[in-house]
């Protein structure tokens, strides 16, 4: 009976550790975005957007209220010491379009594969 509860306990541990290691896996900012923007053909309504990095599969998720994308993320042109989470926009006649996405010293590959490079950009970022 000792063995069943022992081995109960110990289960019980490690699910728990489990669970932790797969929260602290996860690493996430919510930023505002105060306009209107695409994403591929998807429009994004102006409004409040988490980040998500997961640690584990090398990605970065961005989730809005009613939809969310998921994309690669590797080493970008940030200092290895950046800690700040931005949102890269390309502007094109008023229109706010997703270029990238940087989490501390990663980033995506250009989202946007038109090029805007003559146009303004805009960021939004969280962080130092």
């Amino acid at each position: 009976m000792k063995n069943k509860i022992r081995s109960l306990v110990l289960a019980s541990v490690l699910l728990a550790t489990a669970a932790f290691t797969v929260k602290t896996a996860m690493a996430a900012t919510t930023l505002n975005v105060p306009f209107a923007f695409t994403v591929g053909n998807a429009t994004c309504p102006a409004g409040h957007y988490m980040v998500e990095r997961d640690n584990n599969a090398n990605a970065v998720k961005l989730v809005g209220a009613t939809q969310s994308f998921t994309w690669a993320i590797h080493p970008g042109d940030p200092a290895p010491t950046d800690t700040r989470v931005v949102l890269k926009f390309d502007e094109n006649g008023g229109a706010h379009v997703l270029s990238a996405v940087q989490f501390g010293s990663l980033t995506t590959s250009r989202l946007d594969k038109r090029s805007f490079s003559e146009n303004p950009h805009s960021e939004i970022a969280l962080g130092k």
